[in-house]
């Protein structure tokens, strides 16, 4: 055989318990034939061996982002930012320095604000953003992605008024009189957002490619994508054009499961650089605007037990019928009583497909967020297979959110320890835009349960809760793997596996919680290219 590539004299972490570390790899083509000590792997050179010598830098396998809106990612990163912008005049400055440059009529699209975030800690109006634009509308999403601030021109458009009924699971927020607000929460969002004119898919796509290039240096490989199958589009277009240069699953939204049923399409369909995942569905909204599902209301809100977004039956129904057809499902639950009902929802699929002889590899099923658990369903996700796909930064960021509106119920929340110990396979990722994708951040937060400022203190929040460092890289590597059905592929650096690795400035696994962020990326290399840096 010919090797292609050798990578020697690094501190190359495999994440194969049979040769943990090495200090070379040999390649041929996008795929890894060899790990060993420098003179087992040089030995097999040829004359057409390219040789890359690491400089004795430590090496880990590629970082996946297993949940990511990366259309809305890429149109955030175009549009106004008001990411965690500290007070509300922030917010409407940028807006009216963006209504500034834009041609009158236009629409304004922005996101990532968070009222919790402002001293008065409540949500804004249409009347705050009037004043600066015009009859341009405004549409900012709030960063939990499930809530919106609009101005009146937004609201005159959509056509709603005081007479206008709440959405099947979403809220029109009123004032005193019944007029609109300009908040609006779930599904409301949609009577607004429906109306933006979106970018073509041949535009997104060249959109994309600043997105990838800022993900590929933050030593992320792929991503499982939860956005519409205009993402999909934009994506093959990449391909078609030769620029994908990162590994996609891409799930399907509950309304585009008829069509996936009727053009046959099961779990895993695809290949390595673009493949099926699960059907996607909503239990339930979030803990910022308060529309997360709770068995006990909120805390100093009686009457407040949050939204279901789509019901317990249709959720049934939707996931039935596509483990018959051989698609796995995820379902987004954040409070408790929705992650009640969801792991009632997995239990009766697992009792229809033991009837049919499948096991529960056949359909990997995952709650997304898995933000706060009844104790009395902790051990549920263990016991029924289910994967827990956790976003270790929303824990820093939504921590006293939490303490504020779940009180001791926190300590029940954004618990990723009480799953690992039970053996629930993690698998890790951003859920960008609404937190910052880059995966050290999140590798932070999970072991430190810090924000990056250091706050609430050296020990962290509910400091028995934080991972090891090998805990939270499996999170970003093997677990991935396992939920994209390739754990014999990716997550390793190992023989048979594919060469998606990520060189580092520091070695990373040994590393104090105080430095990982610390830590730079030098290069990332996917399928066997070196797609950021190089050495």
């Amino acid at each position: 055989m010919v090797i292609d590539r050798i990578l020697y004299n690094g501190h190359i972490y495999t994440q194969n318990a049979a040769q943990p570390r090495v200090q070379a790899l040999a390649l041929i083509g996008e795929n890894i034939v060899a790990a060993g000590t420098n003179d087992e792997i040089l030995a097999l050179a040829s004359a057409r061996t390219q040789k890359h010598d690491v400089q004795g830098h430590s090496v880990i396998p590629g970082l996946t982002d297993a949940h990511i809106h990366w259309e809305w990612l890429t149109i955030a990163l175009h549009s106004v930012d008001v990411y965690e912008v500290p007070t509300r005049q922030e917010a409407v400055q940028r807006v009216g320095a963006r209504v500034a440059q834009s041609t009158p009529g236009s629409w304004i699209f922005g996101s990532g604000w968070t009222q919790d975030f402002w001293p008065d800690r409540q949500f804004p109006s249409a009347a705050d953003l009037d004043p600066v634009t015009g009859d341009c509308a405004v549409f900012l999403q709030a960063k939990s992605g499930h809530a919106a601030w609009v101005n009146s021109a937004a609201l005159q458009r959509a056509g709603i008024t005081a007479s206008t009924p709440d959405p099947e699971g979403g809220q029109i927020v009123r004032d005193s009189s019944g007029q609109p607000t300009g908040i609006l929460f779930e599904t409301a969002m949609r009577l607004v957002s429906k109306l933006i004119p979106a970018p073509t898919p041949h535009d997104l796509a060249s959109m994309m490619r600043e997105t990838q290039r800022r993900a590929l240096a933050f030593g992320i490989t792929g991503f499982h994508d939860y956005d519409n199958p205009s993402c999909m589009d934009a994506l093959q277009i990449m391909r078609g054009r030769g620029e994908l240069g990162l590994r996609v699953v891409k799930h399907i939204n509950q309304p585009w499961l008829q069509q996936a049923l009727d053009l046959g399409i099961h779990g895993s369909f695809g290949d390595e650089w673009i493949r099926i995942g699960c059907l996607k569905m909503f239990a339930d909204g979030a803990l910022g605007p308060r529309t997360a599902l709770m068995i006990e209301p909120y805390e100093g809100e009686p009457n407040n037990y949050g939204l279901v977004v789509v019901d317990k039956e249709t959720m049934y129904a939707c996931a039935s019928r596509a483990s018959a057809a051989g698609l796995p499902t995820t379902i987004h639950a954040i409070g408790d009583k929705a992650v009640h009902d969801v792991l009632d929802i997995f239990e009766a699929l697992r009792k229809e497909e033991a009837a049919r002889g499948e096991t529960p590899s056949q359909r990997r099923h995952r709650i997304e967020h898995v933000q706060v658990i009844h104790p009395q369903d902790k051990h549920r996700l263990a016991e029924l297979h289910i994967i827990a796909s956790m976003q270790p930064l929303h824990a820093t960021s939504d921590m006293h959110m939490a303490d504020s509106y779940w009180g001791a119920r926190s300590q029940w929340a954004y618990n990723t320890r009480l799953q690992r110990d039970q053996g629930v396979m993690l698998s890790f990722g951003s859920d960008a835009p609404v937190e910052h994708f880059d995966p050290l951040w999140g590798i932070h937060a999970a072991v430190t349960r810090r924000r990056r400022d250091g706050t609430p203190g050296t020990d962290g929040w509910y400091p028995d809760l934080r991972l090891t460092m090998a805990e939270a890289l499996e999170g970003y590597t093997l677990g991935p793997a396992y939920a994209a059905g390739l754990e014999h592929r990716l997550g390793r650096l190992a023989a048979g596996y594919l060469a998606d690795l990520v060189v580092l400035d520091r070695d990373l696994p040994t590393l104090p919680g105080d430095e990982i962020l610390e830590t730079r990326v030098l290069a990332t290399m996917v399928g066997g290219q070196w797609r950021h840096g190089a050495f």
